[in-house]
C-alpha cells in the first residue's frame, strides 16, 4: 500500500528534471516524427514511386508536352494529381493508401491487362475529383489569368474567356487526356 502512495505521489508531483526530461523526449520524438514523415510524403511524389504501380500511364506522358517541350520544364505526376496546398495533400496521401492497398494486397491493378481494365474508373475518379476542386493542379502552372487569348485559336478563346471565366467549366472538363491516352469508356456509366 506504501509503494502505491509513493508512486501516485511521484506522478502528480514529479521533479523538475522529470519533466525536462519527458518534454524533451516529447520534442525530439516530434522531429523524428516530422522529418520521417516529410520523407515519406517527399519519396512517395517521385516518378519512380508512381511508376511502380502505374508504368504505362508514366511512359504515356512522355509523348505529351507536360514532358517534352521547347522550354526544358516538365511535370512530373504530383504535379497534376497530388495537391499542393498541405491540408488537401494529406488527405489525398490518405486516399492514395487504399489505392496502395487495392495494388499490393488485392491485385487489382497488379498486371497491364488488369490496370487497363480498371484505367476507365480510375480515370472517371481522377477527373471528378479535380472538377471537384475547379482543376487546381492545372492552374497552380495555368493561371487563367495570364492566358493571352490572342494566341489560342478562336474556339480555345471563346471557351476560355466565357465558359471557363465564369466558372461553368473548368480546365478537366475540355482537357481529358491531355497527358495521358484516354481510356476505353465502353461500359462507364456516362459514356
Amino acid at each position: 500500500m506504501k509503494f502505491i502512495k509513493l508512486f501516485w505521489q511521484r506522478l502528480t508531483r514529479p521533479s523538475k528534471a522529470a519533466v525536462g526530461i519527458v518534454l524533451f523526449m516529447g520534442f525530439a520524438g516530434g522531429l523524428l516524427f516530422w522529418g520521417a514523415f516529410s520523407t515519406g510524403m517527399s519519396a512517395t511524389n517521385t516518378e519512380a514511386f508512381c511508376s511502380g504501380c502505374h508504368a504505362p500511364i508514366v511512359e504515356e506522358i512522355k509523348e505529351t508536352v507536360h514532358y517534352a517541350n521547347r522550354t526544358g520544364v516538365r511535370a512530373v505526376c504530383a504535379d497534376c494529381h497530388v495537391p499542393h496546398e498541405w491540408g488537401d495533400k494529406i488527405v489525398r496521401k490518405v486516399q492514395a493508401s487504399k489505392e496502395l492497398f487495392a495494388h499490393f494486397v488485392l491485385g487489382t491493378i497488379e498486371t497491364p491487362e488488369k490496370f487497363e481494365q480498371r484505367r476507365g474508373h480510375l480515370a472517371e475518379r481522377e477527373w471528378a475529383r479535380m472538377k471537384a476542386n475547379d482543376s487546381q493542379e492545372c492552374r497552380n502552372c495555368h493561371q487563367f489569368e495570364f492566358m493571352d487569348f490572342s494566341e489560342q485559336s478562336n474556339t480555345s478563346a471563346a471557351q476560355h474567356s466565357t465558359r471557363l471565366a465564369s466558372g461553368e467549366k473548368t480546365c478537366i472538363d475540355c482537357h481529358k487526356g491531355i497527358a495521358h491516352k484516354l481510356p476505353s469508356m465502353h461500359g462507364v456509366e456516362g459514356w
